[in-house]
């Protein structure tokens, strides 16, 4: 009889010790997971995770010539050793995105905003080692 209910004690102290453990893990996870999340990027970061293409050249679809240039910024730097292999993937691909462009695309911010969408989710396409959060347009000269 004696052994018996030892035996219930410690089973009970050993369900609520793995109870207490595995409440402990998930609020320190979903804790520590806010607290990444609401992190801002400083520049250093953003710059750290950033490429910049190489002057692009092209003709646009209405026969007008665009000289641009554009800065990646990606979430890790697994997914910059990547890109800087695919560069000339990229570069094919924004070459691609520009010769099916008019030179009215270019009006406005709203027009330089939709280009820099449509690249980043076109170059999000290649990707497999992460992926690319946004595209700048660093320069662009349309004659």
């Amino acid at each position: 009889m004696f052994k018996n209910r030892l035996l219930k004690i410690m089973i009970i102290i050993l369900l609520a010790l793995t109870l207490i453990g595995a409440l402990t893990l998930v609020l320190y996870t979903q804790f520590f997971d806010e607290a990444s999340a609401h992190e801002e990027q400083t520049i250093d970061d953003i710059l750290r995770l950033s490429v910049e293409t190489d002057e692009i050249i092209t003709n646009l679809y209405t026969n007008h010539i665009i000289r641009a240039q554009f800065v990646i910024e990606l979430d890790s730097m697994k997914a910059r050793n990547e890109f800087e292999k695919r560069d000339f993937q990229v570069e094919n691909l924004i070459i691609q995105e520009l010769s099916d462009m008019k030179e009215s695309d270019f009006r406005g911010s709203d027009g330089i905003r939709q280009i820099e969408e449509q690249l980043r989710l076109r170059v999000n396409e290649i990707m497999q080692d992460g992926e690319v959060v946004n595209v700048y347009m660093n320069q662009r000269v349309i004659q």
